[in-house]
């Protein structure tokens, strides 16, 4: 792990954080969090009610389907789902609407594989794989999975195996049409609505500066006895 004061593989010292002022982040990232973490607080608002109900009735614990059990983590990571997606784009020069297609990505594995739901133990894993696969699908350049590992705080090794995983549970079914792509992005500008106003999502495939990454995480301790933590 990386600390304020050391240095990247490529000899450039990590700086401080930038805000998210200066990062002009596009609208998609806060749509989709939102959306994102409305869907992990019902899902777990949903199998704590049924662990209760099965305790009462002295059942055991509820069992969910195991098609999501590759992304599980022992405990969630400790970085936030905007803070995470904010890291993504500012590291890895995919564009905003690799963002919507892997939302389509995700969205598609919950109704393929109904009984298996996105909680905080699955969702950074299946974010930072979905979107790497579909900036694969989208963009002209893009990074290759050992950026992607080191941005998403997972090993290389991990990540290939998430990526197989993601492939095999969605049949291999990547693409997105641009009716579809339409209608997610629509889907998810409902989330917000400032002064009656409809936030619209960026279209266009716009190229962004890298530099270095400024702070390891880690979101991979499966065997861990705490949180994984951010250094910076």
């Amino acid at each position: 792990m990386l600390t304020a004061g050391e240095y990247s593989n490529h000899g450039r010292q990590l700086q401080p954080e930038t805000s998210p002022a200066e990062l002009n982040l596009p609208r998609v990232l806060s749509l989709l969090s939102s959306k994102l973490e409305k869907l992990v607080a019902r899902n777990e608002k949903l199998v704590d009610i049924l662990n209760h109900q099965l305790h009462g009735l002295n059942c055991g614990s509820v069992r969910l389907g195991n098609s999501l059990n590759t992304f599980h983590g022992v405990r969630a990571p400790s970085i936030s789902i905007p803070k995470y997606l904010e890291r993504i784009y500012k590291y890895t020069n995919c564009s905003p609407s690799c963002f919507v297609v892997g939302y389509v990505y995700i969205d598609r594995l919950t109704h393929r594989h109904p009984d298996s739901l996105v909680t905080s133990l699955n969702v950074h894993r299946l974010l930072v794989t979905s979107v790497m696969v579909a900036s694969k699908m989208l963009d002209d350049e893009h990074y290759n999975n050992a950026v992607y590992a080191r941005v998403g705080g997972v090993s290389n090794a991990e990540l290939n195996k998430l990526e197989l995983e993601l492939l095999f549970l969605l049949d291999f079914r990547v693409m997105v049409s641009s009716r579809a792509f339409e209608s997610y992005c629509f889907h998810l500008e409902k989330e917000m609505v400032v002064n009656g106003t409809v936030l619209k999502i960026e279209r266009a495939l716009a190229p962004k500066a890298m530099d270095e990454l400024e702070a390891e995480i880690s979101v991979e301790d499966k065997q861990s006895p705490s949180p994984p933590q951010i250094s910076d």
